[in-house]
């Protein structure tokens, strides 16, 4: 009996993950994939053709029909969707980056101050999550805009005479991802350097390296791991962020979340932005598996 019990709480333990996912990752995705092949209709849901579900098998064959790929060879003729998902991608990019430049020795310094103050630090950096993300980004337009307390600073002590223009721009996109995203980055780095036999850099210098070659040719190859995990959760929802590009970027920031939004709630074209939405997730999905797979290939071989 107790062998059973056993071997069903096994069974649960991978069980929960995978329905976690099935109900709140795959069905929706095919909901919304099934979306992007309808067509648009001034109806309510604003789409066609809806499933009957009391014209039984026949009836749901019969809508499926009428199912269609015009949704997704409509957005290859629009150059501005296009021109969304490169511009999504590269400030998506060069905000991880940015974010990888100012977290790495934020991290760093924290893996190498004294355990007893390691707490503190850690509980500074989760801190801002205890503020809602909408009124942090509010605080920034204070910050930034020509009037704000960033330009009255600097003209107090005379760094510059007139304001900066950085409201309504991509430094101010840029500004607002790093701020908002940076904890993502800090924490699994920091707990890939914490983890780290720091003696092997020791060992390193007394063998002849300098200590910042010592770094580059051990403490980082270490700490990558780190690195990779903190790059994609900033990554992944930086390109399809919708709110910091509407409070701080300008009218012509072009970004494929505020076209999403556009779609849905103005033109209320809910098949293409589903077709869209739909093309969004298979850009981030793919190279997340093939990095997943090829990591455990390495892992493999390591063995």
């Amino acid at each position: 009996m107790a062998r059973i019990a056993s071997a069903f709480v096994s069974r649960l333990v991978i069980i929960i993950p995978y329905a976690w996912l099935l109900f709140f990752f795959l069905i929706p995705f095919f909901i919304v994939f099934r979306i992007s092949l309808s067509q648009t209709a001034v109806a309510m849901p604003p789409y066609t053709p809806v499933f009957d579900l009391a014209g039984g098998l026949s009836g749901i064959l019969e809508k499926m029909r009428e199912f269609s790929a015009d949704n997704y060879v409509w957005l290859t003729e629009d150059v501005l969707y296009f021109n969304a998902y490169v511009s999504s991608v590269i400030i998506a990019a060069v905000s991880t980056f940015l974010t990888l430049l100012i977290g790495y020795p934020i991290a760093y310094g924290m893996a190498q101050a004294p355990r007893s103050v390691r707490p503190t630090l850690l509980m500074l950096v989760i801190l801002p999550f205890w503020t809602s993300f909408l009124i942090r980004v509010y605080a920034w337009i204070a910050i930034l805009k020509p009037e704000g307390l960033l330009n009255q600073f600097l003209m107090s002590i005379r760094v510059i005479d007139q304001p900066l223009i950085i409201l309504n721009t991509n430094w101010a996109i840029y500004i607002g991802i790093v701020y908002s995203y940076l904890p993502f980055m800090v924490l699994p780095i920091y707990s890939a350097l914490e983890k780290m036999d720091h003696t092997l850099t020791e060992a390193a210098q007394d063998l002849g390296c300098t200590p910042i070659t010592a770094f580059w040719r051990v403490t980082f190859p270490l700490s990558l791991a780190g690195v990779v995990a903190g790059c994609l959760p900033v990554f992944i929802p930086a390109v399809g962020e919708f709110v910091i590009p509407d409070l701080l970027g300008g009218s012509e920031t072009l970004m494929i979340g505020k076209t999403l939004w556009n779609e849905f709630n103005a033109n209320r074209d809910w098949p293409v932005s589903s077709a869209v939405a739909t093309i969004l997730l298979l850009i981030l999905v793919l190279p997340i598996v093939y990095f997943q797979n090829v990591q455990a290939k390495a892992d493999g071989e390591g063995r």
